[in-house]
């Protein structure tokens, strides 16, 4: 089922907007229900859980998910990005404390409709909230387009087979970061990056990362030199 298939499944917009929350703190839970609901929305569900919240928001379909970003057993970004590899219509709303340019990116790479800090005003919030309901992204159009167009590189025609993902574990690679630095910079299980350094390095036919690491050294100076 395409997006717009799904877009069109939702509910009639003159129904309550149904929303999932997903946050560690329970007393966040509770208030930001408290506001939702006393403002027409309707909750479907919350967890402190990032695997529960990735196994309830498909099952649930809520027109927004509000996602912590940071968890203890997750990321709100990897949460983000596994519910909209199921459904691409679903939006989520990233909610942080912290204004942090690495989980902007991540926001963005995982389509999130918008990156949120928790110390937004109620009545801006419940705006952005309708606001992705109907599809629209928060982000900074400008901002977005200098993210996703970074990691675009028409140098080498065997980079065009790598995903959004695998572009970027390569190009910190190529910044000498570790596995887990890594996951630390994208909002990723460190075993997701391993997938996606065995997945990188078979399409770029390397055996070893040290491989990527030398060809992003030398792909850089010829950028710089052309």
């Amino acid at each position: 089922m395409d997006e717009t298939q799904n877009r069109a499944s939702r509910p009639n917009r003159e129904l309550p907007i149904r929303i999932f929350i997903l946050d560690d703190h329970e007393l966040v839970r509770r208030g930001l229900r408290e506001l939702l609901e006393g403002e027409g929305f309707e909750v479907l569900g919350d967890t402190g859980s990032a695997v529960e919240a990735t196994r309830m928001i498909p099952a649930l379909r809520p027109d927004v998910a509000i996602l912590d970003a940071r968890l203890p057993d997750g990321t709100g970004i990897e949460v983000c990005r596994d519910v909209r590899s199921l459904d691409p219509a679903q939006q989520c709303l990233i909610l942080t404390s912290y204004d942090d340019e690495h989980a902007l990116r991540g926001a963005v790479l995982a389509g999130a409709a918008g990156y949120v800090l928790k110390e937004i005003r109620s009545d801006d919030l419940l705006d952005k909230i309708r606001r992705a309901a109907v599809g629209e992204s928060l982000f900074d159009p400008r901002v977005k387009a200098a993210i996703v167009s970074g990691l675009a590189d028409p140098q080498d025609a065997r980079l065009a087979s790598l995903t959004a993902q695998e572009r970027k574990v390569l190009d910190l690679i190529g910044e000498g970061l570790t596995n887990r630095e890594i996951g630390q910079s994208m909002f990723l299980a460190e075993k997701t990056v391993k997938n996606y350094v065995s997945s990188m390095l078979a399409k770029l036919d390397f055996q070893r990362r040290t491989q990527a690491a030398v060809y992003v050294a030398k792909h850089g100076d010829d950028q710089r030199r052309s």
